[in-house]
């Protein structure tokens, strides 16, 4: 806890002294998608509004903000911790990804070739991360991986409903006692899913990404369980 708040204290100036809630939000919700917030933690108010430099009423609006889409719990008497999420939840994850992400595939021939590269930077990002050895990075670029995908459809509000989705996701990960373990398998499927689109070969990365799907669900049920 001590050396993330040190991360947000350095982060102070992109937060702005006129900073509003979603700004503050955009930050910590972004913390929960690398893998630097992790679920049951608590949030101080007094350390995370000195850390950003901002009052504690701005720090509560990004709070409920973020309670809105089920990363923080407010527990009565308790205070604010990030959430943890249960088998129902991982089950519906896996619904919306299913119908968002498969079908964002088949904007892949008229995205702008930007969206494109942002796939391909993704793939190579974990990679990289994997060759040093960097769970944590390569399951960050998985994340960067998947909003890159629904990004092909170039539509700014799928962009913001991938991000609150996939913060989520990033708490369910939490669960792999084996990161590496769990990671390492995607590096290629990823890197397929991205040649298949990029050779235009659409309905073959469809198939790829639902047999992912299926076998990541399962592993995190199991986990769970």
């Amino acid at each position: 806890m001590t050396e993330w708040l040190e991360g947000l204290t350095a982060r102070r100036a992109t937060v702005g002294r006129s900073s509003t809630a979603a700004r503050v939000a955009d930050v910590l919700r972004q913390d929960v998608t690398d893998g630097r917030l992790l679920p049951g933690t608590r949030l101080s108010e007094e350390e995370i509004g000195a850390a950003l430099g901002i009052s504690r009423n701005t720090l509560r609006e990004a709070f409920r903000l973020l309670t809105h889409e089920r990363l923080l719990v407010h527990e009565f008497n308790r205070g604010v911790f990030v959430r943890r999420l249960d088998a129902q939840d991982v089950r519906d994850l896996y619904r919306v990804r299913r119908v968002v992400e498969t079908a964002a595939l088949r904007h892949a021939g008229d995205a702008p070739a930007a969206r494109m590269t942002a796939v391909r930077q993704a793939v190579e990002a974990g990679e990289r991360a994997a060759v040093g050895g960097d769970w944590t990075t390569v399951g960050s670029a998985n994340m960067h991986f998947h909003q890159a995908l629904t990004g092909l459809v170039d539509s700014p509000r799928l962009d913001e409903t991938m991000r609150q989705l996939l913060a989520e996701l990033r708490l369910v990960f939490h669960v792999m006692a084996d990161p590496q373990g769990f990671h390492e398998p995607y590096l290629q499927g990823n890197r397929e899913i991205y040649q298949l689109l990029r050779d235009g070969k659409i309905d073959a990365a469809e198939e790829a990404l639902a047999s992912y799907f299926d076998v990541a669900e399962k592993q995190l049920l199991d986990a769970m369980a």
